[in-house]
Order: structure tokens, then sequence, then C-alpha cells
């Protein structure tokens, strides 16, 4: 199964990520760590897009995105999770990474991007700062075993 776990800096995907490798197992890739796949970037793509389309009916990649642009890279078939945190949660979440300290163009980027990926088309939305991930763990599980539709 391919679980594109989607979302804004800060929002709580990694941790989601985190929780549900433990749950289903598989292998997270992040961002554009596919890029280590092969010399070129137009490779690196061709190579990890076949690498997803062989894990829809395999192996479990949980793919974390927070770039709208890598969307494209996700199969078809592939379960889509968006990870939601409010503005405020985003900023200190952003302030603790940089030690303490949010400049203010940092600021401006997070508040430009915010929201970027609430149109899109998904089969879960988890709330990054008081969901559940255990009973998302259970669905997707259930969706797995083709015991309930998303």
């Amino acid at each position: 199964m391919v679980i594109g776990i989607i979302g804004e800096n800060c929002s709580g995907k990694s941790t989601l990520a985190e929780s549900i490798q433990k749950a289903l197992g598989g292998e997270i890739v992040t961002g554009k760590d596919y890029l280590r796949l092969a010399k070129s970037e137009s490779e690196a793509r061709l190579v990890f897009q076949n690498k997803l389309k062989n894990a829809v009916s395999g192996s479990n990649v949980i793919y974390v995105i927070s770039e709208p642009e890598q969307l494209s890279l996700l199969p078809e078939e592939a379960v889509r999770i968006l990870v939601h945190a409010d503005l405020d949660t985003i900023k200190a979440r952003f302030r603790n990474r940089m030690h303490g300290n949010l400049p203010a163009p940092v600021a401006a980027m997070l508040e430009k991007k915010h929201g970027v990926f609430d149109s899109g088309d998904y089969d879960y939305r988890f709330d990054g700062v008081s969901g559940d991930p255990a009973a998302l763990c259970e669905a997707l599980k259930k969706y797995e075993d083709g015991k309930t539709d998303h």
C-alpha cells in the first residue's frame, strides 16, 4: 500500500508517519529523499514512481509530502491523508525547530503557504494537533485488509 501523508511544514506529518510505520510497517520516504535513487533528478523520479507503483500491491511505502509538486508522484491508488494544524501551532512548532527564533520572513512564508493543501481530494483528514494516530492506523489496517472503504 502507498500512503501519502500530505501537509504543511510542522503540521504533524512525520509524527503520524512514524505511528503508521509502527502499526503497519513499511518504508518512510520524505520529500525529495527519492533523489538518492539515481544520479539525475529525472531518473530518480522515474525509479521512485516505479517503486510506488509496485508498492500499491506490495510492501508499504509511506510518502511524506510538504510541497504541492510532489503530489504528482503518488499513484492513483495511493491512500491520501491530509494532516492539518492551525497556523499558530505551525508557527510555534517551527519556532521550536529553529531553537526559539522565528524570523519574520519565515513567519511570512508559513502564512503564505497555510492552507495550500486544503482543497485537495483526500481519503482521510487528520488533525495534527489533537488527532488520534491509533484510530487512523486502525482504519488503515481495515482498508488494507479490504474490510472497509476509506
